[in-house]
């Protein structure tokens, strides 16, 4: 009997080793973005597409913090737990704590305003150590220039999360955006995405429109801002494309955030190939093709302002009639 049994004892692990490795022998990875909102979301699907076409085969752990630091640094804890190959941090704040808690994995971050400022790596030239990835910094000056030619914006409104890095340095670049253009700006700052329907209904009647970088709070509660907006007639431009799809930003021009997830998704499956994150330098979008522009000419209306056709010409994206049509 007891030869019977080592004898099948053998056969089952012959069989084991014939069908290839375990699962938890498996390529993991932890894919984690601060905040659901569409700009977040269509990153997280350009990575997973990217992975896919790369031939990536892996184990994705998915994760949402919600807006929770609390939560962030739990999901940190759990990547390092399950000891994935690579952790992908979607948004500054939770780049940074994926960032602080592996430090020997490679994390690759996405949608990241100002990486040297959130101090994830040292220069844009590289990565730093075992951390690289894609920066979202969106050309400010140039988007407050166009909104001052086109609504005549003499004062403008600017609503940013005090504890978010991304959004300090973005605010940075727009007080030189209005010093350069002689633009009076308003600022309100929030903490939550709670906050923002409360800081619209304080800064709208002192203001001739809103200029919205990629602040993760404000964009998670994007609708809030947009009532407010519309109903007092005053216009909002955007710096996220993505989140203007279904109308209320007069004006949103960005790059393509689904294109910074195939971006991102190449960096991590080159990590995965052999390369070294301290080799591979920060990634933008820079082709004309990787960014879009949008007119929602109901919101215009609404404002009582004409978009010029010239621009109309440049959009590929035109808001009208509730209908969203790409060109």
């Amino acid at each position: 009997m007891k030869k019977c049994m080592f004898a099948l004892l053998i056969c089952l692990a012959a069989g084991n080793m014939l069908a290839g490795p375990r699962q938890d022998a498996a390529v993991r990875i932890g894919i984690a973005k601060i905040a659901q909102h569409e700009a977040l979301d269509a990153c997280e699907e350009g990575i997973l597409d990217a992975l896919k076409e790369r031939g990536v085969d892996a184990l994705i752990d998915r994760q949402n913090a919600n807006g929770d630091m609390n939560t962030a640094a739990q999901i940190a804890n759990k990547f390092k737990a399950d000891r994935v190959n690579v952790a992908v941090g979607i948004a500054t704040p939770i780049a940074v704590t994926l960032a602080n808690v592996l430090t020997d994995v490679p994390v690759v971050f996405c949608a990241v305003t100002d990486p040297v400022g959130a101090r994830l790596v040292s220069t844009l030239a590289h990565g730093e150590g075992n951390v690289t990835g894609m920066s979202d910094a969106i050309p400010t000056a140039d988007h407050i220039a166009l909104f001052k030619r086109i609504a005549g914006i003499r004062t403008l409104g600017y609503i940013y999360t005090s504890s978010e890095d991304n959004s300090i340095s973005a605010l940075a670049l727009v007080e030189e955006a209005c010093r350069a253009q002689g633009i009076t700006l308003v600022t309100q700052t929030i903490s939550t995405s709670t906050d923002l329907r409360q800081a619209a209904e304080s800064i709208v009647n002192r203001v001739d429109g809103i200029y919205l970088t990629t602040d993760n709070a404000v964009y998670s509660a994007l609708p809030s801002l947009i009532q407010v907006f519309n109903r007092a007639k005053k216009p909002i431009f955007s710096g996220d494309v993505t989140a203007a799809l279904n109308g209320g930003c007069m004006i949103a021009s960005g790059f393509n955030y689904y294109k910074a997830g195939l971006a991102t998704g190449d960096i991590i499956a080159d990590i995965l190939e052999g390369r070294n994150p301290s080799e591979i330098p920060v990634r933008f979008l820079t082709e004309p093709s990787e960014s879009d522009l949008l007119f929602d000419l109901d919101a215009a209306r609404n404002c009582g302002i004409t978009i010029p056709a010239g621009y109309l010409d440049m959009a590929n994206y035109i808001f009208e009639n509730g209908r969203l049509v790409s060109k």
